[in-house]
């Protein structure tokens, strides 16, 4: 039979059958290591093949189990932080995703999101960026929030502010429908809360953000699939670091838009934008065109490429 993974609890997973039943399914452990290099081989938004077992010894059903994985559309990965495994895949078969991000409480890096937003121009899935908790934020937080959208906005990427808190479902519904959306971010940063608003009821629960540090903590412990009446969202637990996997140096420029176009007026064609003479990229940053804090996130995809970093 064919299904779709719209749960995974890391030992076992939901599939939701061609008849819109959905049942409990696991994988063999040898399918762990058929060179899927990864924490998690099955992901949420899969499509897969899966059949009913039955026990040699008592001729009893032993349950349902994943069989194949079909051909992915494309997904969302990062650098596990189980190193030995190589990678973590957050969900496949996506349409976009809506990267939820804070100014504070807690405040959100613009090196993660631009992490985020590079992997999702390597792998060709439209990213969305989702400012929540405007109603915490003071007038000078309210300005840096103005300059973040002008920035993103300016290389080309859809922005949005809102209060989960008190939000209507109007505001972001039209953003998501007919869309298989993939919703992450830092914990903290109100995921839990903005689902919940946009369907009207505890659909998921919700955590409070630690006093002490100012940081979120995790509610959501696996991912899952819930349906809209035109669309569906995945949400992913909270993630506090983005590690990149499989780029190349070469490649690194092409997944920040504008350090891309600017590119093309470099001196040499191999440039890596850090030190050669005649870069069109650096000469950009200093004159104000490229953002330093993007910059910056250039440079610290260029370290990811160096594998060593991770022995």
């Amino acid at each position: 039979m064919r299904g779709l993974v719209i749960k995974s609890t890391g030992s076992s997973y939901i599939v939701q059958i061609e008849d819109g039943t959905n049942v409990e399914c696991h994988i063999k452990g040898n399918f762990r290591i058929r060179g899927i290099r990864s924490t998690n081989p099955v992901a949420v938004g899969d499509y897969v093949e899966i059949e009913s077992q039955k026990s040699k010894v008592e001729g009893s059903d032993t349950g349902f189990w994943i069989t194949e994985i079909k051909d992915r559309r494309n997904y969302i990965i990062r650098r596990s932080t189980n190193l030995s495994k190589e990678s973590h895949i957050l969900a496949s078969n996506i349409d976009q995703v809506a990267l939820i991000v804070t100014v504070n409480h807690p405040v959100t890096s613009t090196t993660f999101i631009d992490r985020f937003l590079a992997t999702c121009e390597a792998y060709r899935v439209p990213a969305l960026l989702i400012f929540n908790k405007i109603d915490l934020l003071t007038e000078d937080e309210l300005a840096q929030l103005a300059d973040l959208r002008a920035l993103y906005q300016s290389i080309g990427y859809k922005t949005v502010e809102l209060s989960a808190i008190s939000m209507q479902p109007s505001e972001i519904l039209p953003l998501l429908t007919g869309k298989v959306t993939l919703l992450s971010g830092n914990s903290g940063v109100g995921k839990s809360t903005l689902l919940n608003a946009l369907f009207g009821r505890e659909v998921t629960r919700t955590g409070k953000i630690s006093d002490a540090h100012d940081k979120g903590m995790h509610t959501t412990t696996f991912s899952e699939m819930y349906f809209l009446e035109d669309g569906a969202v995945i949400d992913t637990p909270g993630i506090k670091g983005f590690g990149t996997i499989d780029f190349e140096r070469e490649e690194v420029s092409h997944f920040f838009p504008e350090i891309f176009r600017i590119a093309r007026e470099c001196r040499f064609g191999n440039c890596t934008h850090t030190n050669e003479p005649g870069c069109a990229v650096q000469e950009a940053v200093i004159r104000g065109e490229i953002a330093e804090s993007r910059y910056e996130s250039y440079l610290s995809l260029l370290g990811d490429c160096d594998e060593s970093k991770y022995r």
